[in-house]
């Protein structure tokens, strides 16, 4: 984030102007993983959510186009304030069809809200300041009771259509993975999940969970030098590593059988089990670790509240707030664990803290005073023991 000073020399010089390549991408959480330091993205995202805005903003990327509104004022959206306030230029050219226009590596100029490509303006739009994106956060959390009466409305009436996660009635297949006993860490790539995941390396080192990976999340649990035990989504988000690192893989499909990721897995000649379910495939990660017997499921990443849901453009929560009912007790969050969790000294810290004190003693005999005279008279008193 940017500290005052330079956010105010940002907002005194909103329409500076910035040139560099295009990277183009209608998938913004694809488009993350190409983007190189110094090109401007090209996207076309509504409501720019919180993760996509922070991938952006860790990118590279020095500008972001976006041929969809950021927001629509639909709910509270933070995403392009977040843009903004990492130092990047936002330019909304809502309607533009710079998808056909524009090729990668071409280099255009932003100036002010207009889009130059070798000096012809290909594109016309506005360019927010972190003022102007600021105010209109604000307006839009003074409008978000419209927002929970909509969102609760739509729970209501689809919790009868997503009621087998209550009852237990989704068929789970038996997994190589054992869960009976065992604690269960599941990895959602979703807010704060990077920072969440750091906080838990005590707990994952003693505690040694097995790990759900929820797509994209693998990627985030092998960026963090850990591997997953099962990875389980649509297989939309995963990269091809993270999808071969060798865990086992479960596409969450449709409930009417339905499964993109099963076409992607069997072209890419991998083993894997479908599970058709309603709901959200945390949703369905849950359930299976409850199922197969889980002690404990630690959730990272996880949506908890409303802003968080309208983020992943979900007008209802009916399916998480079942499985939350039928999983009860076993659930906590990750920040939690985090803040309670007091690792022991464990037994490789027993065996380096005896070595430590068996080193100090020696070191203290050695150097002490008169301690040859010591050994000598325990020696004499050992030989007369036994009549030497």
């Amino acid at each position: 984030m940017l500290n005052r000073r330079d956010r105010e020399e940002l907002d005194t010089d909103p329409d500076r102007v910035v040139v560099g390549p295009v990277r183009l991408g209608k998938k913004t959480k694809d488009l993350v993983k190409r983007i190189e330091l110094g090109e401007i993205a090209v996207i076309d995202h509504a409501d720019l959510d919180r993760i996509a805005a922070e991938d952006l903003a860790a990118s590279g990327a020095v500008a972001v186009i976006n041929v969809a509104p950021f927001s629509t004022d639909r709910y509270p959206n933070i995403g392009p304030l977040i843009l903004a306030q990492a130092g990047m230029v936002l330019v909304e050219a809502t309607g533009a069809g710079l998808f056909d226009m524009l090729d990668r590596g071409d280099v255009v100029e932003l100036d002010g809200g207009d889009v130059l490509l070798s000096g012809r303006t290909v594109a016309e739009g506005t360019r927010p300041s972190i003022a102007d994106l600021e105010r209109r956060l604000a307006e839009q959390r003074s409008r978000i009771d419209t927002a929970i009466a909509d969102f609760a409305t739509n729970t209501i009436e689809h919790v009868r259509e997503e009621s087998g996660l209550l009852s237990g009635e989704i068929d789970l297949p038996p997994t190589r993975t054992r869960f009976d006993g065992r604690q269960v860490l599941i990895v959602v790539r979703g807010p704060t999940y990077r920072e969440d995941l750091a906080a838990l390396n005590a707990y994952i080192r003693d505690r040694r969970p097995l790990i759900i990976a929820v797509d994209g999340g693998a990627d985030a649990v092998i960026k963090a030098g850990m591997k997953p035990d099962v990875i389980l989504g649509d297989m939309d988000s995963a990269t091809d590593g993270a999808l071969r690192c060798g865990a086992e893989l479960i596409v969450h499909a449709y409930p009417d059988g339905r499964a993109p990721g099963h076409e992607r897995l069997e072209a890419d000649g991998l083993e894997h089990l479908v599970i058709p379910a309603p709901g959200t495939s945390q949703d369905v990660a849950m359930l299976l670790a409850h199922e197969k017997g889980a002690e404990l499921i630690v959730m990272v990443g996880a949506h908890f509240n409303l802003i968080e849901f309208l983020d992943k453009n979900r007008a209802g929560m009916s399916s998480t707030f079942l499985t939350r009912l039928r999983v009860g007790e076993t659930l906590v969050d990750a920040k939690g664990v985090s803040r309670l969790y007091r690792p022991g000294i464990g037994a490789v810290g027993i065996v380096l803290f005896a070595v430590a004190f068996v080193l100090v003693v020696v070191a203290v005999i050695l150097a002490s005073p008169g301690i040859d005279n010591v050994f000598e008279l325990l020696w004499i008193k050992i030989k007369d023991a036994f009549g030497g």
